[in-house]
């Protein structure tokens, strides 16, 4: 990937003052240091390091200002190896004279108190503990101070001294010789290993760390409304700082568990409720399950598959709110038998013939290919004398079977709907 420009990254004019310069890292620096919350950005803090680096050095400015990037190439002080999380605390000032006022100050960050590293933990529930809420008990191993040392590492009776290479810092600078002149590189003391100061006899329990890992129980609560992927923070719940730091925290990562009846949509739940084609066509009531438990709910008549019925206030509350509520939604689907008994078949034909309902298609009336002229075939068919006429009486006959077979029954409906209603009271759903 191709570098920016470093007039580009402190946002100065290629004729900027070394006190313009200056002001804008400052300005740019208290945004993008990691420490800061919301616009910190550890990659492009680096990248605004390295361009004030350079430009604020007459002598690396004039080689940039002529060659580019490759004029000042292995000339730079390299910042993807420092961990600025180490400087917790420091000010953009101290930042500044570290890496480029030339010397660390007294007291520096590493040799004192280090924060504690947080801690995570995936915790499964049920669907309905994560509508509700819960109150829930993990149990986590973490670090804490040693008991036997009080946290100092040292055996009893054992003397700790400061780290004569680094004066109790846990820094050192390292001066780097190159074609271009000398850099100072800030590193962690090898002596000490950052701690800033000599044990001359570890403790036997942690090792010269003044930490054990222990195994800890938290209470907490599962507040209504958390969906999968939501956080809980435990404030102090992490693992304990080196030498003195505070505790860091411990996040608790939900995982919600699927309903075998529910969806969830947010706030919103669905549920797929199947109705007989009797309930579809009269209406009625039918008792659905909720996350409050069994509710009756009312089948308007004429209703076909795909109609949703809301169910207020029957869905997840808001979380942060559990005042206000989602809906539950009913999807309805209209189920038709697939097995019949000889009276089912025959009620159903009979309903089908009161409809003036064809179920087959006649062969004398089967349409022709498109495209294709009607054939001899498909023309009356004549009686074969020619001045035969249509009988009254036969008009009269055909009139009557008609008026017989429209008449409706009105007992018919109730006849079908109580061969199809479920047995033994059984609801709906089943």
């Amino acid at each position: 990937m191709a570098k920016r420009d470093y007039y580009e990254v402190l946002g100065v004019s290629r004729k900027a003052s070394p006190e313009e310069i200056k002001k804008a890292y400052r300005s740019r620096a208290r945004q993008l240091h990691p420490d800061v919350k919301g616009s910190g950005d550890e990659a492009a803090f680096k990248e605004l390091s390295e361009a004030y680096d350079v430009l604020f050095d007459s002598q690396k400015r004039a080689l940039y200002d002529r060659y580019g990037h490759e004029g000042v190439k292995g000339n730079t002080r390299s910042f993807d190896d420092i961990d600025f999380s180490s400087f917790a605390g420091f000010g953009i000032d101290d930042i500044i004279e570290v890496f480029f006022g030339g010397g660390l100050r007294s007291g520096g960050r590493r040799g004192g108190p280090e924060p504690g590293a947080h801690l995570k933990y995936d915790l499964q529930i049920e669907f309905l503990d994560a509508v509700f809420g819960v109150d829930k008990k993990v149990s986590i191993k973490r670090m804490e101070e040693c008991t036997t040392c009080d946290g100092t590492g040292a055996a009893q009776g054992s003397n700790i001294t400061t780290c004569a290479s680094c004066a109790g810092i846990g820094q050192v600078q390292q001066v780097v010789n190159s074609w271009f002149g000398q850099s100072i590189r800030v590193m962690e003391c090898p002596t000490c290993q950052g701690n800033g100061r000599k044990i001359e006899k570890p403790c036997r329990d942690c090792r010269g760390e003044g930490l054990l890992k222990k195994a800890r129980d938290f209470d907490f609560s599962v507040p209504a409304g958390v969906e999968s992927g939501s956080r809980i923070r435990l404030s102090s719940a992490g693992d304990k700082g080196r030498r003195g730091g505070p505790y860091g925290d411990l996040f608790i990562i939900i995982h919600v568990k699927e309903h075998e009846k529910f969806v969830r949509d947010g706030d919103t739940i669905h549920y797929n409720q199947p109705i007989s084609f009797s309930m579809a066509a009269l209406g009625g009531e039918i008792i659905v399950p909720t996350v409050e438990g069994e509710k009756l709910l009312k089948i308007a008549p004429g209703t076909q598959t795909g109609t949703m019925i809301v169910m207020k206030g029957l869905g997840v509350p808001r979380l942060g709110n559990p005042a206000r509520r989602g809906d539950q939604l009913v999807h309805l689907t209209v189920t038709t038998p697939t097995k019949l008994s000889s009276e089912e078949r025959k009620l159903l034909e009979k309903l089908a013939q009161l409809r003036s309902e064809s179920l087959n298609v006649a062969p004398d009336k089967s349409a022709p290919e498109a495209g294709s002229p009607a054939s001899a075939q498909d023309k009356p068919i004549a009686s074969g004398k020619p001045d035969d006429k249509p009988s009254k009486n036969g008009d009269d006959l055909d009139k009557q079977q008609d008026e017989s077979q429209t008449k409706e029954d009105p007992s018919l409906f109730e006849r079908i709907v109580e061969v199809f209603r479920p047995k033994n009271g059984e609801h709906e759903d089943k």
